[in-house]
């Protein structure tokens, strides 16, 4: 495998289910299916669900004639009391397998006690091979809730986007998250907003969207020591060309310790990321590209 191929593997998880995407359930889980077992394979994490539409998986996955389980990722938005539930309900399902609970601190909890909480509501409830997230909350002390984070030996999960503009961290606060993460060796993925490879001022919004490309690089600017000014440096590149050429660069070696740190992202598209790969020559374009 190549070091690029390395470098972006099971990168992007199928959230076509969350905004801005919102694909309908029987929309989304054979589109999935087709990813799963296509080209873009390689490339592709868990489907991700909230817990809120589970129901809505059982009646899909019923009228399959697919006997393989579907690889699916549980999001709990609603805290520590949710997580419980949320896990009952997953576990429940026929024909899923879960592999993951995403978990976020409940809205109103002080960032760094809520962390705990969360994070004792994972240790209750997840089963053995279920990997945890814990949403680190933007608010407080990042390095402080990663800490609790770590000392669980949990995966951390970082908002980098939304349906507002404020959902979008600056350059600054993500890398001060990076720095951070990279530190007290937390891997972590994110969630939201990067829609593609490279940094960029969304044309119908004006948003500011990080890039995928930019994150990858900034860990490896972290893990070979960068300060946050400059990890918040690389994050603000706006030129493709340079970032491709860096990370065509990186040695195999490089790449997975890159993925060891910035572990994947939930994307409402998995098509557009790979497309713009093959637009700056990193990937070849893929038939369902």
């Amino acid at each position: 495998m190549s070091a690029v191929a390395e470098l972006v593997g099971a990168l992007f998880d199928d959230a076509a289910l969350f905004p801005p995407g919102l694909a309908p359930m029987e929309v989304a889980v054979p589109a999935h299916r087709g990813y799963r077992h296509g080209p873009l394979a390689p490339f592709v994490g868990p489907f991700l669900v909230a817990d809120t539409a589970l129901p809505r998986l059982a009646p899909v996955l019923a009228g399959e004639d697919d006997a393989e389980p579907l690889r699916i990722g549980v999001t709990v938005p609603g805290g520590a009391d949710a997580v419980g539930p949320a896990v009952s309900s997953a576990v429940a399902l026929a024909g899923v397998r879960l592999v993951a609970v995403e978990a976020a601190v409940a809205p109103g909890d002080p960032p760094v006690a809520g962390t705990r909480r969360t994070v004792e509501a994972l240790a209750r409830h997840l089963p053995d091979g279920v990997t945890g997230y814990v949403e680190v909350p933007r608010a407080g002390d990042a390095r402080a809730s990663l800490a609790v984070v770590a000392e669980a030996g949990l995966r951390a999960k970082y908002r980098t986007g939304g349906v507002r503009a404020d959902a979008f961290p600056a350059e600054e606060e993500l890398a001060v998250f990076v720095r951070a993460a990279v530190d007290l060796a937390v891997p972590f993925k994110c969630t939201a907003g990067l829609h593609h490879a490279v940094r960029h001022t969304a044309a119908d919004t004006g948003f500011q969207h990080h890039g995928f490309l930019n994150v990858l690089l900034a860990v490896h600017a972290a893990l070979n020591g960068a300060s946050p000014e400059r990890i918040a440096g690389v994050l603000a590149v706006r030129d493709g060309r340079r970032l491709a050429a860096e990370a065509g660069a990186l040695g195999t070696s490089a790449a997975r310790a890159i993925r060891t740190g910035f572990v994947s992202y939930g994307t409402c598209s998995v098509t557009e990321p790979l497309s713009d790969l093959a637009d700056l020559g990193l990937l070849p374009r893929f038939s369902r590209v």
